[in-house]
């Protein structure tokens, strides 16, 4: 159980998918401008990753790893499918976000109309496939560990991309000098923030 903590409580704050590895930054930016549409995004984060993460492991350990199909008969284990990797969980993660796409439409249209393009576009967030990548580079030891690492970093990028969008509505009413407006004062605040999540590396789980 204590382990199943550390893993989430590092994936949020240590391991951050915007601010420790700066992953999925073109949807952190161009949907951040509305605390709305920011939760609406990073609850359908969470819902892909905790998905396709666990799925992924499973088709990892019994599919495509050198010797995952030793469960087929001894003449199967020195087959290594490793290098369909990335194939493979593209075509998981395009899959759960076609399912989200629907569930968004059908019951909160006005979200969906919101978030527009970059809804069908987390099927190519890096931080979604980061996670599946993550996951299968740590190996971590079963699927429990898997889903609470899918878990936790779909948590920190819900927590990254309210956080900017909480900031970039308040800072519509301060006094922004004219060459930083927009996008610009958008990368200071982000860098100063993935500096604040520096200091988290200094915990000890």
């Amino acid at each position: 159980m204590q382990d199943l903590v550390n893993i989430f409580v590092k994936s949020i704050f240590v391991d951050n998918m915007v601010f420790a590895y700066f992953l999925g930054m073109c949807s952190y930016l161009a949907v951040s401008k509305t605390v709305k549409t920011s939760v609406g995004l990073g609850a359908a984060v969470i819902f892909v990753l905790i998905i396709t993460v666990p799925v992924d492991y499973l088709m990892n350990e019994y599919l495509l790893k050198p010797g995952a199909l030793q469960w087929m008969g001894e003449e199967y284990a020195t087959i290594d499918l490793s290098f369909l990797s990335f194939i493979m969980f593209i075509a998981i993660i395009a899959s759960m976000v076609q399912l989200v796409e629907m569930i968004v439409e059908k019951f909160s249209p006005s979200l969906y109309a919101s978030l527009g393009i970059f809804l069908p576009l987390i099927a190519v967030n890096c931080a979604i496939l980061g996670g599946s990548l993550f996951m299968q580079q740590r190996e971590y030891q079963n699927i429990a560990e898997a889903t609470v690492f899918g878990l936790g970093s779909g948590v920190g990028w819900f927590m990254a991309i309210v956080a900017i969008a909480a900031i970039r509505e308040k800072i519509q009413y301060s006094n922004v000098p004219a060459p930083l407006r927009g996008l610009g004062i958008t990368f200071v605040i982000t860098g100063i923030m993935g500096i604040a999540f520096m200091t988290f590396m200094g915990i000890k789980l």
